[in-house]
């Protein structure tokens, strides 16, 4: 008897027939493709873990190519919140399917096994493992940046992705990014890279990553954890701490706290700026000196924190703690110095023996940009470094990437292994600077040398029944 064909089994018969004819398979463009995303019968289900403050941008983008069937937040507040808009945007589209909410993310894992898809959309100490287990449970997975809390937990999800073979997206956008100066250049990241690896800048010298510094707080009083938040839950591997809440400092939005957004700050659930944006520069700067599958030799550099530190550790547990200001000097096995430094425009300047540039999420500049007018970069330029797929116009080109790949089982844009080796250079700037000491990195055996004592910071102690395992 012949087996009901699924929506998995639907796309990937669509793809090799797209493959196997002279037509391109991208979305869009070949409509034997697109129907798998525009048909309410075959578009790929999807759950939402995380439903915060982010979510409402990476969930939208997510239902644009396939329907939500469950959402998950420790926060109650957020979990019916992000059930009702994804009813509201299914709705609008005639797809009235039921949403089902869970406080638990292994509840929604364990019972929703037609999903196929997972969005994760949470606090940085818990991206890991919920993308593991989320593997394991054979779903192809979507996870916001920095996609790890330390150097090992990218090792985990590494060995846990080679085993499941599963389609994995690192939601570092700025490789699909589609537009600067006032949209007149498209993909400028793109075009910086290609630029940089091309050889229009000579040999590439130094590259410097400038991602703004981090905020200070008051001293934030303790206060009653909200009765719709599982503080327990929200803590994860993290260690067991009082409730702190105060008034509204740097963020207009949200009050200085632990939790929602305001994590990014304390380095028990984060990595400060290091992370939150070195995870988009660092990566573009790695990739830009071919350096995307390696790593640094050396890294060492100043730091100011916001309260006193003994042997690497905060002293202080009522105030923000991540670094505020830093100057990170980081060498390359090629010969590039990058520095990583919190002042200065926004953005990525790389320097070349024949010439520089500047590219930021708002501009591309520098006089090899110029030259494009009358020397432009090869046709095929940009599609080479998207591997293989054409970058195209859509603004939600990233998700869109994501679900391409889903279909024909390809490594999305950004892919895992380097997400992990630009993170590395990250979380090593952070060991650095905490420890106040120059470190030497293998990038082959990936593990800092001669310094037994700063290897241990490759992972951190895990509270007891939220470890991060494989």
């Amino acid at each position: 008897m012949r087996r009901k064909q699924t929506r998995r089994d639907f796309m990937q018969n669509t793809l090799a027939a797209a493959a196997a004819s002279t037509m391109p398979y991208w979305f869009f463009r070949d409509p034997a493709v697109a129907k798998a995303f525009q048909s309410p019968n075959e578009r790929p289900l999807i759950a939402c873990i995380g439903t915060g403050d982010r979510w409402n941008a990476v969930g939208p983008n997510a239902l644009a190519f396939g329907d939500c069937v469950a959402v998950c937040d420790v926060d109650a507040e957020h979990k019916e919140k992000g059930k009702k808009k994804v009813e509201e945007i299914q709705n609008k589209k005639g797809n009235a399917k039921e949403v089902k909410a869970y406080e638990n993310y292994l509840d929604l894992l364990d019972k929703h096994p037609e999903a196929q898809i997972v969005t994760v959309v949470t606090p940085d100490h818990w991206h890991s493992r919920i993308s593991i287990d989320a593997m394991k449970h054979g779903k192809d997975v979507y996870c916001e940046k920095p996609l790890t809390l330390t150097i090992d937990e990218g090792k985990k999800i590494i060995q846990v992705l080679d085993a499941t073979k599963r389609v994995f997206q690192v939601g570092t956008q700025q490789r699909s990014e589609m537009s600067a100066n006032g949209g007149k250049m498209k993909h400028q990241f793109l075009v910086a890279v290609a630029l940089a690896r091309s050889g229009r800048l000579g040999k590439i010298q130094k590259v410097e990553c400038r991602i703004g510094g981090a905020p200070t707080s008051s001293a934030i009083p303790k206060a009653d954890v909200p009765k719709h938040l599982n503080w327990d839950m929200w803590l994860g591997q993290a260690p067991m701490t009082d409730y702190v809440q105060g008034g509204f400092g740097n963020n207009k939005n949200y009050p200085e706290s632990r939790t929602h957004y305001e994590f990014r700050w304390w380095y028990e659930y984060s990595g400060g700026k290091l992370t939150d944006w070195g995870a988009h520069h660092v990566d573009i700067a790695t990739w830009a000196i071919g350096m995307e599958n390696s790593g640094p030799i050396s890294v060492e550099g100043t730091a100011k924190h916001p309260v006193p530190y003994e042997n690497g550790m905060p002293t202080v547990a009522n105030m923000y703690n991540t670094a505020t200001a830093f100057q990170i000097n980081v060498k390359y096995p090629n010969g590039v110095d990058m520095l990583i430094r919190n002042d200065e425009e926004n953005g990525i300047l790389i320097e070349g023996t024949e010439g520089r540039i500047f590219v930021s999420r708002g501009s591309l500049k520098g006089k090899p940009v110029e030259d494009l007018e009358t020397n432009p970069l090869p046709a095929d330029a940009l599609v080479k470094l998207y591997k293989g797929k054409e970058p195209g116009d859509e603004r939600n080109r990233h998700m869109l990437n994501f679900f391409e790949c889903c279909v024909d089982r390809t490594q999305p844009i950004s892919d895992v292994y380097t997400h992990h080796r630009a993170m590395t250079t990250c979380h090593l700037s952070n060991i650095a600077i905490r420890l106040g000491r120059k470190l030497t990195w293998d990038p082959e055996k990936q593990e800092i040398v001669g310094d037994a004592e700063a290897n241990k910071w490759q992972t951190r102690e895990q509270r007891k029944g939220f470890e991060v395992n494989v």
